[in-house]
């Protein structure tokens, strides 16, 4: 169950709102590199991505999951680490995979291809950043 309280909702709420604005710095960045710096679309992909992580997972720390930690750099370190090798690599492989089908295969624009990509990822994400990634100060000691 997603849902198993109130909190649990907002807390959905918020990753949802922290993925809306990520959504925005990914394909504000994949604007950039393919339109004015003209990277290649595969590349400007997987940048756009890490900007995109890195600023999720810092709304994520101070924010949606922020009453799961007790600050300090190594277990910022650690979690930084675990949201990069899991919500990164969803995202990362996910997205280049259908903007690389969807662009070099049919054509389609590296931005829009980018948009169609986030669908399939959205709650595959946050269940694993909810279960595996912003662990509670008990859980991260077991």
């Amino acid at each position: 169950m997603i849902f198993p309280g109130k909190a649990a909702f907002y807390r959905w709420l918020k990753f949802n709102a922290v993925g809306l604005m990520g959504t925005a710095v990914q394909l504000g960045m994949l604007a950039i590199l393919i339109r004015v710096l003209a990277v290649h679309f595969i590349l400007a992909t997987a940048l756009a991505i890490e900007t995109s992580v890195i600023h999720n997972f810092l709304w994520h720390w101070r924010w949606t999951w922020a009453d799961r930690h007790t600050g300090g750099l190594k277990p910022m370190a650690a979690t930084l680490l675990r949201f990069n090798l899991s919500n990164g690599m969803i995202s990362l492989i996910g997205t280049i995979l259908c903007t690389g089908i969807l662009t070099g295969m049919a054509h389609v624009d590296p931005i829009l291809a980018n948009i169609l990509s986030f669908i399939p990822c959205w709650i595959i994400n946050y269940l694993v950043s909810d279960r595996l990634v912003f662990l509670s100060q008990s859980e991260g000691e077991a």
